[in-house]
């Protein structure tokens, strides 16, 4: 059995400034402070470079969650290229053509480039720079508007979308909102020219270091690769035989051993301190 623990807090801790900061005490979590995630939602992308884990966040965008896990579990994605990879951005795959002009015979999505924020969604509030509230649904970080305003809605639910932060996972689509439809990216900085026009539903939890190994394209073509790395087979878990299934624990955002390892991005960063400076903490046995 393969057991791993990732825990990646921030970039930031492993710049020189990081140094600098004021060292903040962590203690070790508690059984309770972890929380599995549930096998229909974990996506198992298999490369040419090594495995990536990836929680879907369905409540962030469900129709792109199911589009996912419907084309993963047939088959749809395996030998397909990273067409696209601009360094220190993103990973484009999930054509079959190849080029980025290409799709699933399966109809296009509707824009979910938002959603409604109920009191269940579990939302973590992170304070820092940027407009808004901000903080974790899941692993996802997001914009939201303040839990107060639930009162005077009508559902008893906030307006929210998520966040390109390092590891985000994002339906691409053209110039028509509505045209997401196979082809997706993970995210390998943050940018927030992103945010709130194009679809967010899930976070890598394990193998982002996987994904910044990917061959990289030209900046003079927009990224396009030659001879790229693959997929070589992409499943949810659940559909995964048991004895090749990994399970993998996150920290939750709520615990406090999480919250101490906010607040040493806190020390490390500054005022310059985003919710983009915090990934997921998540332990992988199995698979």
């Amino acid at each position: 059995m393969r057991t791993a623990i990732i825990a990646a807090t921030v970039a930031a801790l492993l710049a020189a400034g990081a140094a600098q900061a004021p060292a903040v005490a962590q203690t070790a979590p508690a059984a309770s402070d972890w929380r599995t995630i549930a096998p229909e939602n974990l996506l198992v992308i298999d490369t040419s470079k090594g495995r990536v884990l990836v929680e879907l966040i369905p409540v962030a965008a469900p129709n792109h969650a199911e589009r996912i896990r419907t084309l993963a579990n047939q088959g749809f994605y395996d030998g397909l290229k990273f067409h696209r990879v601009i360094p220190d951005f993103m990973a484009q795959t999930g054509d079959p053509k190849g080029t980025g002009e290409g799709g699933s015979e399966l109809p296009d999505l509707k824009a979910e480039f938002s959603f409604r924020r109920g009191r269940d969604a579990g939302f973590v509030a992170v304070p820092s720079v940027g407009a808004g509230v901000r903080g974790l649904v899941g692993d996802l970080p997001v914009q939201t508007q303040p839990d107060a305003q639930m009162m005077v809605t009508a559902d008893f639910k906030v307006d929210a979308h998520g966040l390109f932060c390092p590891g985000v996972l994002g339906m691409a689509r053209s110039g028509s909102p509505d045209s997401a439809n196979s082809q997706f990216f993970l995210m390998m900085g943050a940018r927030e020219q992103l945010d709130g026009i194009y679809t967010a539903f899930g976070r890598v939890v394990s193998g982002l270091d996987v994904v910044g190994k990917l061959k990289k394209g030209s900046d003079a073509e927009d990224g396009k690769v030659t001879d790229p790395d693959i997929m070589t087979r992409v499943r949810m878990a659940s559909a995964l035989p048991e004895a090749e299934r990994p399970t993998v624990r996150v920290l939750n955002a709520g615990s406090a051993a999480f919250a101490e390892r906010i607040a040493t991005a806190r020390a490390a960063r500054g005022a310059a301190f985003s919710v983009c400076d915090v990934q997921p903490v998540a332990e992988v046995t199995g698979g």
